[in-house]
């Protein structure tokens, strides 16, 4: 009886060894996505009331667990049985993260009515109103990070089905790199959106002297609008990135097309090129079935 229990708990350990293993490798494959999904989540995050800063982002990232939890068994059924399907979701995934990404582009140098209204009322808001754009802005950012898991998990599965890994070892790995993409990435958003609270925290702790806490405390406040806007631009670019990667990597029209450049640039161009397209689809459907 003693001797069974001892072979279980070297096979659990064993087990676990490999989940470790694998883990880590798969971590490693999926650690450009990783942080992609990092800048584009952190300029999601941001933008809110102070005071809301945390609950939304704890919002979030319920909702990107949850995500997780719908995606990682379907993963695991459409790889077995319906491998071609897996290819068809990164497709249609990597479609709505370019057609984002245009929309930001054009929505810059092309601000419609209602971006301008919002930019000058956004001080005198109602409590109603506020949150009523919290909600919307929870749904895109839930949203995003449902396109981006489904990058993530896919990814790590490849990886460890490579290594041609016993199901359960697959199914563990797999989810282990899921748990920390969430825990990893919203950690870091939540420490960065909260930055400007820890600077004012060294402010005070310096009792008015311009010491070396005031100067720390003085630099966080200051960088914070800094590191947001820098996030906003970068998680643009990663939206075309990480979509122009699918393309290249699973359409051999546009792989051929772009494999003179340099692959960053191929794909940052295929995602620029197919994000367009989509917003110029979105835009002609809209005016065309959405009369005013």
């Amino acid at each position: 009886m003693a001797s069974g229990i001892f072979v279980l708990l070297d096979d659990i350990a064993a087990l676990m060894d490999d989940v470790a293993s694998m883990s880590k490798i798969a971590t490693k494959k999926t650690a450009g996505i990783l942080g992609d999904d990092l800048a584009v989540n952190a300029e999601k995050a941001s933008g809110f009331v102070s005071s809301r800063e945390i609950p939304v982002l704890w919002q979030i990232t319920k909702g990107s667990f949850l995500n997780k939890l719908i995606i990682l068994p379907l993963a695991f059924i459409l790889s077995a049985f319906v491998p071609v399907a897996i290819t068809v979701i990164l497709l249609i995934g990597a479609i709505y993260l370019a057609f984002e990404g245009a929309e930001k582009v054009y929505e810059y140098f092309v601000p419609h009515e209602q971006t301008k209204t919002k930019a000058n009322l956004s001080e005198n808001l109602s409590k109603e109103e506020i949150l009523v754009r919290e909600k919307d802005k929870i749904k895109s950012a839930i949203v995003t990070d449902f396109i981006l898991s489904v990058e993530i998990i896919i990814i790590a599965l490849g990886t460890v089905v490579s290594i041609e890994q016993p199901l359960l070892t697959q199914i563990l790995s797999v989810s282990v790199v899921a748990i920390i993409a969430t825990i990893g990435v919203y950690g870091i958003v939540a420490l960065i959106v909260r930055m400007d609270d820890l600077g004012y925290r060294f402010i005070k702790l310096s009792n008015g002297k311009k010491n070396f806490t005031y100067q720390i405390g003085n630099l966080l406040v200051n960088a914070l609008p800094k590191v947001i806007k820098g996030l906003a631009f970068i998680g643009t670019i990663a939206l075309f990135l990480v979509a122009g990667g699918i393309f290249v990597h699973k359409i051999h029209f546009i792989h051929e097309l772009v494999k003179p450049l340099p692959s960053i640039v191929g794909e940052f161009l295929s995602g620029l090129v197919i994000g367009f397209i989509a917003l110029g689809i979105y835009k002609a459907g809209k005016k065309i079935f959405i009369k005013k």
